[in-house]
């Protein structure tokens, strides 16, 4: 990450979901390589701490995705911005970006 104040991280949970939902038949993203596009553009890597874990768990029900409560633990626990578009990222009052 050349530029750390404005550095875009993609977390480890987003990775994983991408991969299930690709195996499962419900996305078409041929061969892509996401992991290795992290490094073409420039992003960095947000790995999956037992302390994001653990806030996920303790998060109120407003929704059960357990792949958007681990981002919404990231953003809390990192002070970042999510960038989504889901109106339910709101309900945790986390920075959202779109």
């Amino acid at each position: 990450m050349s530029d750390p104040v404005n550095a875009v991280l993609v977390s480890a949970a987003s990775i994983w979901e991408i991969e299930i939902t690709r195996a499962l038949g419900r996305l078409d993203a041929g061969d892509a390589d996401f992991v290795a596009e992290l490094k073409v553009n420039d992003f960095g890597e947000l790995p999956v701490r037992a302390a994001h874990a653990s806030i996920a768990a303790q998060l109120p029900s407003h929704h059960t995705d357990p792949f958007d409560r681990m981002l919404i633990a990231q953003v809390q626990a990192e002070g970042l911005v999510c960038v989504t578009v889901d109106p339910i990222f709101d309900a945790y009052g986390v920075a959202t970006l779109w």
